[in-house]
């Protein structure tokens, strides 16, 4: 996943730079749609217009207007995830500039403004529309958009999707959990793995029948470029920031994961369909095609990896590869299906079985702290493969 420009990793820290007292006075969603003639204005002036937003988990959509105008400011409850969406494809977003700022909801203090890019990346390989990169905030109960558009102006249905997560299981239960399974010929054991019940996600989201796709023979590891320091207990809420996301932002038919991994070392089913299933993602534009995709929760660019997180990547890439008889720490050739994707379509790519999302993308995904851990990463998991 693309880390948006300088994305939240920790609470919202307060801003040094004040907002109008009205401003600051509620829980105030300040959203404006700036032409570039306009770009360096004021920030957001305070409006009567005031919209209550449902408690728990849910996804707001404000609609971004595309007149060039200024927009009222809205009230809202705590969200803890955003991003902005437009109808059609990212490209439609050519040249423009996102920005965001939010309000921590503990503390009432403003954070610094953020800037969000189009996530070319991620999902399916024919995303149905397009959508920024989303913004883990941490609690927060106030937003202020800026859009300048680009050359070819607004793509219609511009809107900024604010979620929360709502109340669910903070830790899973052993009845939500696929536990440990011994080593079965030459596989590797399977790690406990938290189900989609585990983590609360809302099967209501997602399209009833799962996509498969030929044996995978290839693990991507990627980040999520949210909070780094969050409690293993939050995780879930994260997982399913990011669940409503993909399907209501982005227009997937799922979370794009097949699997993510907490600090802990704890393992989560992603996508539905089955965990030893070859269940077809949208975690690696041009690739989803016999790979699975794995996110490690969290921002890695800089941030040093827990070993127990290094530790449940490994143990899920020895189980899954072997599941083929792919060798962890072997290679293979998988065939580019985008032309927008590191490599034109048609290209055939020799991979390391395990490799990071930047192998098949021009990114920074899944962090340059993380992937310089693949080469011990993947002995680890051959390991396991050879007991």
């Amino acid at each position: 996943m693309r880390l948006s420009t300088r994305a939240a990793r920790r609470p919202i820290q307060a801003a040094r730079r004040s907002l109008p007292a009205a401003l600051l006075a509620g829980c105030t969603v300040a959203l404006l749609l700036q032409p570039a003639s306009t770009a360096s204005a004021s920030p957001l002036a305070p409006a009567a217009e005031r919209r209550d937003v449902p408690a728990g988990g849910s996804t707001v959509s404000l609609p971004l207007a595309d007149s060039g105008h200024r927009l009222a400011p809205r009230v809202t409850r705590p969200f803890e995830l955003l991003g902005v969406g437009w109808d059609g494809p990212a490209a439609a977003m050519a040249g423009a500039t996102v920005r965001v700022r939010t309000r921590d909801a503990a503390t009432g203090h403003w954070g610094d403004w953020h800037t969000l890019e189009a996530d070319t990346e991620d999902g399916p390989d024919h995303a149905p529309r397009g959508a920024t990169a989303p913004l883990w905030t941490g609690r927060s109960d106030g937003v202020a958009v800026e859009v300048v558009p680009g050359p070819a102006g607004p793509p219609p249905g511009l809107r900024l999707d604010l979620v929360d997560p709502g109340p669910g299981s903070g830790a899973a239960t052993a009845t939500r959990t696929l536990p440990a399974a011994p080593a079965d010929g030459d596989r590797a054991p399977r790690p406990a793995i938290v189900t989609r019940a585990g983590w609360g996600a809302d099967e209501s989201l997602r399209d009833p029948g799962p996509e498969y796709t030929g044996p995978v023979r290839e693990v991507f590891v990627h980040h999520t470029a949210t909070a780094t320091d969050y409690a293993c207990s939050d995780a879930p809420r994260v997982i399913r920031s990011i669940h409503q996301y993909h399907v209501k932002t982005s227009g997937w038919r799922d979370i794009g994961y097949n699997f993510l991994v907490d600090r802990c070392g704890t393992v989560y089913e992603g996508r539905a369909g089955g965990v030893d299933r070859p269940v077809h993602g949208a975690h690696t534009l041009g690739f989803n095609t016999d790979s699975a995709g794995v996110a490690a929760i969290g921002t890695y660019v800089g941030d040093t990896p827990p070993q127990p997180l290094l530790d449940g990547l490994a143990a899920l890439a020895a189980w899954k590869l072997g599941l083929t008889g792919q060798a962890a720490d072997g290679h293979t050739e998988l065939t580019s299906t985008s032309d927008t994707s590191r490599y034109p379509e048609g290209t055939v790519v020799d991979f390391d079985s395990i490799s990071g999302h930047r192998d098949a993308f021009t990114t920074e995904c899944p962090g340059a702290a993380l992937y310089a851990r693949l080469p011990e990463l993947r002995a680890a998991a051959a390991r396991l493969q050879a007991q």
